[in-house]
């Protein structure tokens, strides 16, 4: 069984905010602003396959939760022929 692929933006101690997948034991990805770990978040779920992700807020709780989607899909859908 494949692990789950999830990261979590969340809000480091000198003020920056981190992009870093759940079983890492370091960030991927360091930034200024909130937005910018959450969209390179979602890019490297995007590419990984899509994932979960999971962003805190300032307060350090739960601010909200996705599931993005990925990016090459072995199965996409047929087009329709009328």
């Amino acid at each position: 069984m494949s692990k789950k692929n999830s990261r979590t933006v969340s809000k480091r101690p000198d003020g920056t905010w981190q992009n870093k997948k759940d079983d890492a034991s370091r960030a991927s990805s360091v930034h200024n602003t909130q937005a910018d770990a959450v969209n390179a978040a979602r890019d490297m779920l995007h590419n990984s396959g899509g994932g979960e992700l999971t962003t805190m807020g300032r307060d350090g709780k739960i601010r909200s939760k996705d599931t993005i989607a990925p990016g090459n899909d072995p199965l996409p859908p047929k087009d329709k022929e009328h």
